[in-house]
């Protein structure tokens, strides 16, 4: 099992910053990536389709021996996390959580704005944390339609992510919150972003390091850590376009690998690879 790899999966390209902080504290392991891009985003589709995808990317990525799966994505998490570990009862998960907990413990104003997908805050983990870790404190929920699109896009800063990025903070400046919870992986590559629009005063915190440590901890619980020496090999999968994913790879080095394509056929992700 400790030279197995780690399984990982998002709708597309967000649970990269997850991908990152795991490969930066655990070097040694092996990761399998999966970005289902023939689907993004997950958050405007009905709740029964995510978890059908979400088990189904499970079951490619156990099939690649994984060991542990981390559900790198805040939609996934909400509508299916639950589901997959009923599925898969011997099989260790990560989820996301969003970051309400440190949130709240932050927030002067005690107001805090969470931004996140339709989806995340339709599901029961949404609700649960802010009933057990929000108390006190007000939290105002807030969509950011298009988001996702453009963060795939490679669109970090242009107008029109601006323009979406200013209409998404608007409201939860104007309620007070100044400490705002990144709901969303692929939000915290716009991190830059919102922290230049919000101002210096708020907060804005990204849980990918967190979601790391949880990951290293899981690991810990069940086993040995990997038993190579130097770097782990990291592969990625897209059920989209190759060349899309390879561009963002090159933008973040430290996740150089092998980019390969998977399909669904009759509802079942495949690979060559």
């Amino acid at each position: 099992m400790a030279d197995q790899p780690i399984g990982l999966f998002d709708s597309g390209i967000g649970g990269l910053s997850i991908l990152r902080e795991v490969r930066r504290l655990l070097p040694a392991e092996d990761l399998e990536y999966l970005a289902d891009q023939a689907h993004v985003p997950y958050g405007s589709r009905p709740l029964d389709e995510v978890r059908s995808f979400s088990e189904s990317i499970t079951r490619f990525l156990l099939e690649r021996r994984a060991k542990l799966v981390v559900v790198a994505c805040n939609t996934a998490s909400a509508v299916a996390l639950h589901h997959l570990r009923r599925t898969f009862p011997q099989t260790p998960f990560v989820g996301m959580e969003p970051a309400v907990k440190p949130a709240a413990q932050a927030t002067r104003t005690r107001v805090v704005g969470v931004l996140a997908t339709p989806a995340t805050f339709q599901g029961e983990l949404f609700a649960s944390v802010v009933e057990r870790f929000a108390a006190g404190v007000r939290v105002v929920e807030q969509t950011a339609p298009g988001l996702v699109e453009q963060i795939e896009a490679g669109d970090l800063q242009g107008p029109a992510t601006r323009r979406i990025v200013e209409g998404a903070l608007r409201p939860l400046l104007a309620q007070g919150a100044d400490t705002i919870v990144m709901g969303c992986t692929h939000y915290p590559f716009v991190i830059p972003l919102v922290q230049e629009l919000a101002g210096p005063e708020v907060q804005v915190i990204d849980p990918s390091p967190a979601i790391a440590r949880q990951t290293q901890r899981v690991l810990e619980e069940k086993g040995p850590a990997a038993s190579k020496r130097g770097a782990g090999r990291v592969r990625l999968f897209t059920s989209g376009d190759v060349r899309g994913l390879e561009v963002w790879t090159a933008r973040l080095p430290e996740l150089a690998g092998e980019v390969l394509p998977a399909q669904w056929v009759e509802g079942r992700l495949e690979s060559g690879g």
